[in-house]
């Protein structure tokens, strides 16, 4: 039914923001694929952060007489080469990998959904400045960049986050300007247009809002690509100081030790969990809210 009124067309699209989240909520449980991914994402979440309640380690002293000791019923996954004690350094490392991960999307996110949806509505010579500003900071090497600036400024948990953040948004603002592109003409918007809205009320109120499932999709798959990215510059020696650690880090560490399969493999398996948890979540979402658009 079309709408045939500018009044009708804004009551379509003001929508509150629970009901949104809620339709984000339900769409994610009703898919198989999206409901094993947050389940093992809560699992991840449960064994960094609760984990090291139950399972107590001095991850800041370190202990020259438990160096590299094998698995035992006194350390379940031996130590490491700095005597820390590998399970409970698992759990330090996911901390800070996922709360990097996480932060640096949500910043990433922000950045490109304004971004995007101030290019997509205007359109014209507005969108292809700034969408050549994007394209040209696609073409730059992410990771020498990247390395260029750790080694100039060191390393942080602050620091990776503004860097990973600032480099991901790149993404999600072709996503949302795409977006943007074809809500820009829709009844509400005209609507609110004719009721003499300004151009930021309707970008925030009623464009954004209303590509809230393609935001929260890419959200998703944007922790996996950090938590990615965070592991990659771990493992080429670029990870957080000690005695703060993360899993790229820790196979940076274990590198030297190949026949010592506790410095490496659970490391390597805890990043593949952690970006298949999130990419299956950004699948679920993606599949359940594509359905009920078609419907």
């Amino acid at each position: 039914m079309s709408v045939n009124t500018p009044g009708e067309a804004l009551q379509l699209a003001q929508r509150p923001p629970s009901g949104r989240f809620e339709v984000a909520k339900g769409a994610l449980l009703r898919s198989v694929i999206g409901r094993f991914g947050l389940g093992l994402a809560v699992f991840l979440v449960l064994f960094c952060f609760v984990g090291p309640l139950v399972y107590r380690t001095d991850q800041v002293t370190t202990n020259i007489n438990q160096v590299l000791c094998h698995p035992s019923g006194h350390h379940l996954l031996g130590c490491d080469p700095n005597g820390y004690d590998e399970l409970g350094r698992l759990m330090l490392g996911g901390q800070s990998t996922i709360e990097i991960g996480l932060l640096a999307a949500l910043l990433a996110t922000a950045v490109g959904t304004v971004y995007g949806g101030i290019a997509g509505y205007f359109g014209g010579k507005i969108d292809a400045v700034m969408m050549r500003v994007v394209d040209v900071l696609l073409s730059v090497p992410t990771l020498v960049l990247l390395l260029l600036l750790i080694a100039i400024y060191g390393t942080s948990l602050k620091l990776f986050v503004l860097l990973l953040g600032g480099f991901a948004w790149l993404t999600p603002a072709r996503l949302i300007r795409g977006e943007s592109l074809t809500l820009r003409v829709r009844d509400y918007v005209l609507a609110a247009r004719l009721m003499g809205a300004g151009h930021l009320r309707i970008v925030f109120r009623h464009l954004l809002p209303n590509a809230l499932g393609t935001i929260v999709v890419n959200t998703t798959f944007s922790v996996a690509d950090t938590v990615l990215a965070m592991a990659t510059l771990g493992f080429l020696g670029f990870g957080l100081p000690p005695p703060a650690t993360n899993w790229g880090t820790m196979i940076n560490d274990g590198n030297d030790y190949g026949n010592l399969w506790w410095l490496l493999y659970p490391a390597g398996i805890m990043i593949i969990m952690t970006v298949l948890a999130f990419n299956f979540i950004g699948e679920g979402l993606e599949e359940a809210l594509g359905a009920r658009s078609r419907r």
